[in-house]
């Protein structure tokens, strides 16, 4: 009887998500995947364009599952935006014409919940929760509007095609020289950080965590839906100045910098079926 474990693919494997979901961690991240492949007998590794649907096929093919971990190295912008949207439809269709796949776990963010006109009116923010498209356009947040345009294409496209799909909606991804290996997505993530930190939905979440959060996705055959992803909510001057500094050089304080005030913002995401995942009753 055979009893290896199936095949899964993870694209983007050279993504900073990606690759932690892969193996855990490491550093340069392309060059130690093509040394993994060298030692890892089960590990293939394909070179994928998502606007090419034939080559996700071809790495799709004998997989259960998919771990989709779109992102853009070079920042964002509208035209990167519309290609990852591109990109997330022709993944999720690959798996839709590929018969061994079982489950997609989509990698998204908790900007493609929480942005809006009037953000402070909400007093909740939870996975039933989606950015205004046409808000993230009037003030250019790009990266919001990639995740959460690709997120809702990916979900469109998953219902109709009748797959089992999952998301999991991240929050800051923090972790191993992240300010190196994935400068321009974290900039890109923290537009419009000043509003996100007053109004309580500035959150973080530890790459390590992420990653495990992804696999026990897949592995959980109860999960559905999305799910918020983050093990912090920076809510305080003094949390807010912390972040600054794991961030550096990406983002820098003035020298001598002190935390001038006491203020404590109200956390407003709310994140119960994260809870249920990790305690292992999803």
């Amino acid at each position: 009887m055979n009893h290896e474990k199936p095949a899964v693919c993870v694209l983007d494997a050279s993504t900073y998500v990606g690759f932690w979901i892969l193996k855990g961690p490491e550093t340069e991240i392309e060059k130690k995947i093509k040394e993994i492949e060298r030692v890892e007998e089960r590990l293939a590794v394909f070179s994928v364009d998502i606007l090419d649907y034939q080559t996700i096929l071809v790495a799709l093919k004998g997989c259960s599952a998919l771990f989709c971990s779109l992102d853009s190295p070079d920042g964002y912008d509208d035209i990167i935006a519309d290609m990852e949207v591109r990109g997330a439809i022709n993944v999720v269709e690959a798996c839709a014409q590929t018969e061994s796949i079982e489950k997609i776990v989509f990698s998204s963010s908790l900007t493609a919940a929480i942005w809006r006109e009037n953000l402070c009116s909400e007093k909740d923010v939870d996975e039933r929760c989606w950015s205004d498209q046409h808000f993230c356009r009037k003030m250019k947040l790009w990266y919001a509007l990639a995740k959460t345009l690709s997120e809702q294409a990916a979900w469109a496209l998953a219902m109709d095609r009748m797959l089992n799909m999952v998301s999991v909606n991240a929050g800051l991804v923090l972790g191993p020289a992240v300010a190196q290996q994935n400068p321009r997505s974290t900039m890109s993530y923290l537009k419009g950080a000043p509003q996100m930190f007053e109004n309580g939905v500035l959150a973080v979440v530890d790459v390590e965590f992420l990653a495990d959060v992804h696999i026990r996705a897949f592995e959980d055959s109860s999960t559905c839906g999305r799910y918020f992803c983050f093990d912090q909510i920076v809510n305080t001057e003094e949390e807010a100045v912390k972040l600054a500094q794991s961030l550096s050089p990406l983002l820098s304080l003035p020298p001598k910098y002190e935390c001038q005030g006491s203020e404590v913002y109200a956390e407003r995401l709310r994140t119960k079926k994260l809870s249920k995942l990790v305690e292992g009753t999803a």
